[in-house]
């Protein structure tokens, strides 16, 4: 098994937080990890301080990480995709590649197929009028057998490695400087430090958060990202990757278990409408091969399908009735929070359950998601505080969103514990599952999640059981064998999402040899079977609660090779390794590292060792050149540079414009207004004309968090609304002069959509670029305010941003939008 992410948009690290110690560089892009994630960023204390590590950080603010880099450049929100695209042409054209990684570990020498084409910012395939692509002209050229065709000395001109060269000489320095307004000579020198990771021995660490992902081309500018690292042969290298630092725990446990409206437990995902049958469903995710003697893992769909079915339904999961594929429901769209909130906004959604979230604080467009509350029949908040969501009706401030009169919507708020009031495992950035134990009783009422949803779920099955419906089954069949039906331990819940063997499971290769004895706990994913034989919860988790307990709860902090990799700490997915795609740090010709002041993985002349669990079949043996292929997810059997499938709006990130800019034109394409912005990304018709003009909203805005709290969560700890107590907005010095505003000054901050009002904060810490020919400001707006807490109230920061989302993720963009400011 291995992460997603240089292939998609959204992941977990593919290395961990101690691991940044061994990196040589770390690039801090899109994320602030001094400030959002202090405790973590230790480890790039550790890496400067004992590595001699270099800090590179580009940010819109000279922000805290910035504060203790050795090289700082600004950066125009929403640009990033341009920078990163500069920054590989800089690597192609300057030939700083590590050859033989590009050569053996990624599809660089895949030839790509005749119908390909890229034409003023659009890629073959696109439907103007369904804001969409088709992508069967983006895939390889095949020969007889099926096989991907591949020129090994990457020089075909249709090979991805010059399709690329080709694809990103538009990026020229002049360029990137003239669309993210970073001076060339910082643009060059940040190439040169990324470039000096090229080589085996250096590696570097790319470190991100919500800066990159909160775009209308998020998905798109991780992807950038992976390709600057793979291209470096940073990926699998201690000290390198790709490193998403989440919020919280539960954005990586929600993704892991497939909370997202599309999404099974497991990154699985869901029918779609066209998918009326098993093997219809199984044809497009269980991947066949496209090499001789290659090994897409993804075969094994059927395997983590049926045993998720098993956990799920039980005895009622047969054969004969395709293991219940018929009790999940097939969609026709993404039916995501952007489209449930359409769905309510047009009178066609009645009920919302709102579980740990709160989407008035949270949610784009906060005018549109009061209005939409106020259309429910019911609203059901489960959370340990009120919210803004459970007290949306108080029509807070000027805005007037709509007469509490009016609305006829009945909220029922059910408090739930906190995590430190219950047993549990918490997922964190470093795919990590670490057991906790209570520590408090909760109080009044409050009740765990699991309590809450056993008890809604127990009286919902009573009343289909008796009363029937459109189609019960898939409810009054779902196994639900809990000790206390109305109240799921977190220990059971935790051993079923691990799995167990439903009867006995013998070697394949010999039948004498029982692996596992019927109802024991599985020992990993590997045990997994299509034959109605096992259960589990979610495949990547399995391991993490086995027969010899619960590995989630290990403390272990052993560290025998000295480099951080601590396995007897809790459980990592997948099957406890620490870095994904070990490796391909070692050379796929002798087995040995690469980086050899740290070696990962190795092989031993026998097998694959070393410091980590090796993500390679044990006896892959160097001296076969098919042997070592490390990224057994693709069907290639190597990472994808090039992406013929699984992105939305392209095989290769290109630079677009955010939905809202200072610029009328996307510099790339000016003459392609289709082309201007993401031509995939999600948005409703009647949000289009929501959306500012520059002459109107001329200045950029991006949201930002603090270290002195704790999303909307500490405005109510009076500790914490002491320390950082009232809303502000950051400006540079030169546009506070240009309006009129002193340091402390009240301002009203709008956009197309609303406005807020705050307190001027008059820094230097914020750059004025030039922006294609103009000057661009950029409005800083920290987002821990609401009307909720013991905080000075304040104005929720998503009143102002667009209801747009990324044409992968759906997630919303909220880090590059446009505004205007005023003296209030």
């Amino acid at each position: 098994m291995a992460s997603l992410a240089p292939t998609f948009g959204r992941g977990a690290m593919t290395n961990h937080w101690q691991d940044i110690q061994n990196a040589d560089l770390v690039l801090i892009m899109g994320g602030n990890a001094a400030e959002a994630h202090p405790c973590g960023f230790k480890w790039v204390i550790e890496a400067k301080k004992h590595n001699k590590a270099r800090l590179v950080v580009v940010d819109p603010r000279f922000t805290r990480s910035a504060a203790v880099a050795d090289y700082y450049a600004p950066i125009r929100a929403g640009s990033d995709i341009a920078f990163l695209g500069g920054v590989i042409h800089y690597l192609l054209s300057q030939d700083k590649i590590q050859t033989e990684y590009v050569r053996n570990y990624t599809n660089a020498p895949f030839i790509v197929g005749p119908d390909y084409k890229f034409e003023d910012g659009l890629f073959s395939g696109y439907n103007a009028e369904k804001r969409s692509y088709d992508n069967k002209s983006w895939g390889y050229a095949l020969d007889e057998q099926g096989n991907a065709k591949v020129d090994m000395t990457m020089q075909d001109p249709n090979c991805v490695l010059q399709v690329m060269k080709r694809h990103y000489s538009r990026y020229t320095p002049e360029m990137v400087s003239r669309i993210t307004g970073t001076p060339q000579d910082k643009f060059l020198k940040v190439c040169e430090y990324i470039a000096s990771t090229a080589v085996p021995g250096r590696t570097m660490t790319i470190m991100y958060a919500l800066g990159w992902t909160q775009h209308s081309q998020g998905s798109q500018i991780i992807r950038t990202g992976a390709i600057v690292q793979l291209l470096l042969g940073n990926i699998g290298a201690p000290g390198g990757g790709m490193n998403a630092l989440r919020g919280h725990s539960n954005i990586q446990g929600l993704t892991d278990l497939g909370l997202l409206s599309n999404s099974l437990p497991g990154y699985l995902s869901l029918a779609r409408d066209t998918e009326q049958t098993l093997d219809d469903y199984y044809k497009p995710r269980a991947l066949k091969p496209l090499r001789p003697n290659q090994m897409s893992y993804w075969q094994n769909y059927p395997k983590f399908f049926v045993s998720m079915q098993k956990a799920w339904f039980g005895k009622a999961a047969t054969k004969e009735n395709d293991w219940a594929f018929h009790y999940l429901p097939k969609i026709d769209k993404l039916y995501d929070v952007l489209q449930a909130f359409e769905l309510m906004d047009q009178g066609k959604l009645n009920g919302y359950i709102c579980q740990g979230f709160n989407p008035v604080g949270s949610f784009p467009d906060k005018h549109k998601i009061v209005r939409s509350l106020s259309k429910l029949k019911f609203l059901v908040t489960i959370d340990p505080l009120m919210t803004e969501t459970s007290e949306f009706w108080r029509n807070f401030g000027e805005h007037n969103d709509v007469d509490p009169k009016q609305i006829q919507t009945t909220v029922f708020r059910l408090p739930s514990t906190c995590f430190a009031e219950e047993n549990g495992s918490v997922t964190n950035s470093s795919r990590w599952l670490q057991w906790h134990w209570k520590g408090a009783e909760p109080p009044g009422e409050a009740l765990a999640d699991t309590e809450i949803v056993g008890q809604l779920f127990t009286r919902l099955r009573a009343a289909y059981a008796k009363e029937g419906g459109a189609f019960p089954d898939p409810i009054v069949n779902l196994a639900w064998n809990y000790k206390i039906p109305t109240s799921p331990s977190p220990e059971e819940l935790a051993m079923e999402y691990n799995g167990k063997a439903l009867s006995d499971l013998t070697d394949p290769k010999d039948p004498t040899k029982v692996l596992a004895k019927a109802g024991e706990q599985l020992a990993g994913f590997g045990l997994l079977r299509d034959d109605g034989s096992t259960a589990s919860g979610c495949w990547i988790y399995a391991g993490a609660w086995t027969q010899a307990g619960n590995q989630m709860a290990r403390r272990g902090n052993a560290d025998p090779y000295g480099i951080g990799m601590v396995q007897d700490w809790a459980w990592a997915w997948p099957a406890n390794r620490r870095v994904l795609y070990n490796a391909a740090s070692a050379d796929p010709k002798t087995g040995k590292p690469w980086v050899t002041k740290r070696p990962l993985v190795f092989w031993d002349g026998a097998k694959w060792t070393g410091a980590d669990v090796p993500d390679i079949r044990p006896d892959a043996n160097p001296a076969d050149p098919d042997a070592v292929r490390p990224f057994i997810m693709t069907a290639e059997g190597v990472a994808r540079l090039f992406a013929p499938t699984g992105m939305a709006e392209g095989p290769l990130p290109e630079h677009y414009e955010p939905f809202e800019s200072p610029l009328e034109n996307n510099p790339l394409h000016p003459n392609n207004k289709v082309a201007r912005a993401n031509p995939a990304a999600r948005i409703f018709k009647g949000d289009l004309e929501r959306l500012g003009v520059p002459k109107d909203f001329p200045y950029v805005a991006t949201s930002y968090r603090l270290t002195e709290h704790f999303h909307y969560w500490t405005k109510n700890v009076m500790t914490s609304a002491i320390i950082q107590p009232q809303q502000f907005v950051e400006i540079s010095d030169v546009l506070a002069k240009e309006k009129g505003i002193a340091n402390g000054d009240w301002v009203k901050v709008s956009s197309k959509r609303g406005y807020i009002k705050a307190v001027a904060l008059v820094s230097k810490r914020i750059s004025v670029l030039q922006v294609d020919g103009k000057t661009v400001h950029t409005v800083g707006l920290p987002n821990h305010w609401g009307f909720v807490g013991v905080a000075k109230p304040g104005y929720l920061v998503n009143t102002l941003t667009p209801f747009v989302g990324d044409a992968n993720t759906q997630t919303p963009e909220y880090k590059s939008f446009t505004v205007n400011i005023e003296k209030a």
